[in-house]
């Protein structure tokens, strides 16, 4: 017999252990090279665990068991396999293929809906499923009644049962990632003297400008022109004019930065994560964009690495994405600043004498007032209102 021992990965020199929440075989499983065989969470990310050989995989841990790094959860006899006839084909092999490269996104929502990943069709790379294409096919209505033939009575439906109520409370134990997002937001607050100020945005010319080379940008890259890349170019031009927004508290110490990392907010199932787009400085529009929207994709794949939140110099956050009209975003420790997008809704504003209706977006500046003064903020935040409304700035940097 020959035993491969799964072991939990190391995860970075802070993450010293983490609860294996799930695992997507049974004992007794016979997997194949590479294919996913747990989740753990940690207190910064949560990661998947692949086989590393093909066999016959033992599990040692019951899911929801905390394991340190290094502890071994499963065996493999790679033994199991040899000599075992080849499976024969049949039509639904590719389907088996098929549902075992699923991300965990997908499996989850297979099995919250009862969708079967197989059946569905993948717009991702190779025709991979996913979680959008999940979701659409959940969406999807209803096939149209057959109407019944003449002289016959059609059926009459049968209303369905109504459900019986549940429970009137649950109780689960916090993830360690909900458990660390929890602290830190209580941290920040205890911590930071913060003070937020707001000010108001027209997105005409934006819109504008989106509207005018979509078509063109899409040919050329692929994907689509989106809101994000203008912020992140009018937040880069507005902390080189403000130096005191890149700087953070270190002790008795002020470290200022003289680079642009920064960190996009993404809403994922597991909670809220901030993977960090390195030089935005030096980055085109379309390169933002790309950064933004591999690194989106992965945090909600569960494939994000703890590399990817970390060295952040500032933050952006949309709750404009859900419908947020306003709010005060909390400081992303130990940055100084973040700033917060909100929704675009047309509202009547005041220009040239006469009464417009525009598309207006709330911003909202939250910093930390012990580094950052409220001249300094309020300046900020102007620059990056100034850019948004007139994007020549951003290509001439002013």
């Amino acid at each position: 017999m020959s035993l491969l021992e799964v072991k939990i990965p190391p995860m970075g020199e802070s993450i010293s252990s983490g609860v294996l929440a799930k695992w997507h075989v049974k004992d007794g499983d016979i997997v194949k090279k590479d294919q996913p065989l747990f989740e753990l969470e940690t207190d910064k990310i949560t990661s998947e665990g692949t086989a590393e050989s093909a066999g016959k995989v033992s599990l040692k841990v019951a899911a929801g068991t905390e394991v340190k790094i290094g502890a071994t959860v499963a065996t493999i006899d790679s033994a199991a396999t040899a000599g075992a006839p080849a499976p024969a084909a049949a039509p639904a092999a590719p389907a088996a293929t098929k549902e075992a490269s699923a991300s965990p996104a997908v499996r989850r929502l297979a099995e919250e809906t009862g969708i079967n990943p197989a059946t569905v069709s993948g717009t991702g790379k190779a025709g991979r499923v996913t979680k959008g294409d999940m979701l659409s096919a959940g969406e999807k209505p209803a096939a149209p009644a057959i109407p019944a033939a003449p002289g016959t009575v059609a059926p009459v439906a049968t209303p369905k049962p109504a459900l019986l109520a549940g429970a009137r409370q649950s109780r689960r134990k916090m993830t360690p990632l909900r458990q660390k997002i929890a602290q830190r937001l209580v941290a920040a607050q205890h911590e930071a003297a913060m003070l937020t100020t707001f000010n108001e945005v027209d997105m005409s010319a934006v819109m504008a400008l989106r509207a005018k080379y979509q078509d063109d940008f899409v040919k050329k890259n692929g994907f689509k022109l989106g809101f994000m890349s203008f912020f992140a170019k009018a937040v880069v031009n507005a902390l080189k004019e403000i130096p005191a927004i890149n700087a953070q508290i270190d002790g008795d110490h002020i470290v200022e930065n003289h680079y642009y990392d920064v960190g996009v907010a993404v809403s994922t199932e597991k909670g809220l994560m901030v993977p960090v787009i390195r030089d935005c400085d030096t980055l085109s529009m379309a390169g933002i964009e790309k950064a933004i929207g591999d690194v989106a994709k992965r945090a909600r794949d569960g494939k994000i690495t703890l590399a990817d939140l970390e060295g952040g110099v500032f933050t952006i956050t949309n709750g404009g994405t859900f419908g947020s009209m306003l709010s005060t975003p909390i400081i992303n420790a130990p940055q100084s600043a973040i700033l917060g997008l909100h929704a675009i809704n047309e509202r009547p504003v005041a220009l040239n004498g006469q009464v417009v209706i525009r598309p207006m977006m709330y911003l909202a500046l939250s910093y930390d007032h012990r580094l950052v003064d409220g001249k300094e903020a309020v300046t900020f935040l102007v620059k990056v209102k100034q850019a948004i409304e007139d994007p020549a700035r951003l290509l001439l940097a002013v």
